[in-house]
């Protein structure tokens, strides 16, 4: 089995350069709800020396609340703020020779394009104008959006508590964060055995994310998991 391990960098954590050493795959903050063209550039150049795959990691313009504050945008503002986005992005990438291999939506974007089809659907045209895949939760609106259209990268999350119906539990709620190694890993052995995630994130800015990816690296490998990047 191959699994990819994912991480959102690129947003002032401070830990970008020790994780990039240990995942497959970087989702690189496009400079909406955190980053600019230098640390995306930094980001980039870490991303080449460790040959870990890159997406892009497009979000609200909100910086006050990180890009986790649901905010009321048309879906064509969506649109045109991400294309934005993933173009500059992308452009950067270029100049150092790397090429995306995907885009996943952060934050307060992200947890609407899993439940909003027209949310899912504004991400879908901006992934068909890029010719990329799109990484989301499995079941969702944007995983529906996207069947016959562009490829999907279902995505499962070894640092955040799931709610009954597989979305995430909202950040604002208390215990939404996974804190302990032993309960993320367990966790992550449960998506796999339900057999439908592809790859795994931990988030760049959790406290615990390098603790987290050494573990998880460690299970994984035991359990004869080939870590990998899809692309």
């Amino acid at each position: 089995m191959i699994l990819d391990l994912n991480s959102d960098l690129g947003e002032g954590s401070g830990q970008d350069a020790e994780l990039m050493s240990l995942i497959t795959t970087a989702n690189v903050a496009c400079g909406a709800h955190a980053g600019d063209a230098l640390t995306i550039w930094k980001t980039l150049q870490l991303a080449a020396t460790h040959g870990v795959r890159i997406g892009a990691h497009p979000g609200f313009f909100d910086r006050e609340y990180f890009g986790r504050r649901e905010l009321i945008r048309d879906p064509a503002d969506v649109w045109a703020d991400c294309v934005y986005q993933v173009g500059a992005l992308s452009s950067l990438a270029d100049s150092l020779r790397l090429k995306l291999t995907h885009i996943k939506p952060h934050g307060a974007l992200y947890n609407l394009a899993m439940r909003r089809d027209d949310m899912a659907k504004a991400l879908v045209e901006v992934a068909q104008r890029f010719g990329l895949p799109l990484m989301g939760l499995p079941g969702s609106a944007l995983e529906q959006a996207c069947r016959g259209t562009v490829p999907f990268i279902a995505e499962g999350f070894a640092d955040r508590r799931y709610q009954p119906d597989g979305t995430l539990v909202p950040r604002s709620e208390p215990g939404s964060l996974i804190e302990s190694v032993d309960e993320a890993v367990s966790q992550v052995r449960d998506l796999l055995s339900r057999g439908k995630i592809r790859s795994v994130c931990v988030h760049g800015d959790h406290p615990r994310a390098i603790e987290f990816v050494r573990q998880l690296r460690a299970t994984l490998t035991a359990l004869g998991i080939e870590l990998r990047s899809l692309a």
